[in-house]
């Protein structure tokens, strides 16, 4: 580890954290194989309890001796400013302690991550960082074992879907699904039936499945606007509701992930 003190916004050193608040630039420097940018000691932490690699590390003085423990074995460069210096830099208050570039991991094959697995959700062209963000907080806390995406969902390991599931995107196995119709001969060829979470007329109450659902689910979740496609709900074996009161007729994605997790739970996941 090494300690360098950053007095000048030019140093080449910040280059991965530069107008880190423009979605546009996040694109350019945080390609896939290339960087994440994980924010808080907490979630730095689980980065590295999870194997990730990091590149270099920013903060302000302060927080040093909170950060400098964990990071002593690694080859990593800390950067150390006043807090004015990298509000002017990063665009805000680094409230959380730290951020610090990582190197993405390479993603594990869906055969990988379904070959244990009972319970996993797949998530087909959400947007929305904070509801990807949110459902691996789901994920994880509710005993799910994994997460498939589809080629056009937001991306897992954006820093805002790190900081709102609280480094749980970490923690729980992720990868990329292929599209409809091949998603749904994959996660058949492993034994799963594809419950789709999505208003139909032939659709199942979430209680009345859950109370039969078979040992190995993989539960469907769409889009924020437009829900699940057709080709998705085509390859889904059950269409299940949650049923609801006083005319809504659903919930945000991400609420709705933790409501049908949690009534889809398997006996360990709700002893732990």
């Amino acid at each position: 580890m090494r300690i360098v003190q950053i007095d000048d916004l030019d140093h080449e050193g910040l280059s991965d954290y530069t107008q880190l608040t423009d979605v546009a630039l996040r694109r350019v420097r945080e390609p896939e194989g290339g960087l994440y940018i994980a924010e808080s000691t907490k979630v730095i932490q689980r980065a590295l309890a999870a194997g990730h690699q990091p590149r270099s590390v920013l903060l302000q003085d302060k927080w040093l001796g909170d950060v400098a423990p964990f990071l002593e074995s690694y080859d990593v460069t800390v950067y150390l400013a006043e807090p004015e210096l990298l509000e002017r830099l990063i665009g805000f208050n680094l409230h959380r302690g730290a951020l610090a570039a990582m190197h993405r991991p390479p993603l594990p094959s869906v055969d990988d991550i379904l070959r244990d697995a009972r319970r996993v959700v797949v998530l087909e062209d959400i947007v929305d960082h904070t509801n990807v963000g949110a459902i691996f907080r789901s994920v994880a806390g509710l005993g799910a074992d994994a997460v498939l995406i589809s080629p056009r969902c937001a991306d897992p390991l954006y820093r805002r879907s790190v900081r709102v599931s609280m480094g749980t995107v970490l923690q729980v196995p992720w990868t990329r699904i292929p599209e409809w119709p091949e998603a749904a001969d994959v996660l058949h060829a492993a034994g799963f039936e594809v419950a789709a979470l999505a208003l139909t007329d032939d659709a199942v109450p979430l209680d009345e499945y859950a109370a039969s659902a078979p040992d190995r689910v993989a539960l469907l979740l769409g889009s924020e606007g437009d829900g699940l496609t057709h080709s998705a709900l085509a390859g889904a074996d059950r269409v299940v509701t949650i049923p609801m009161l006083h005319g809504v007729d659903s919930l945000n994605v991400a609420s709705a992930s933790a409501v049908a997790l949690w009534a889809l739970r398997l006996p360990a996941a709700a002893s732990a």
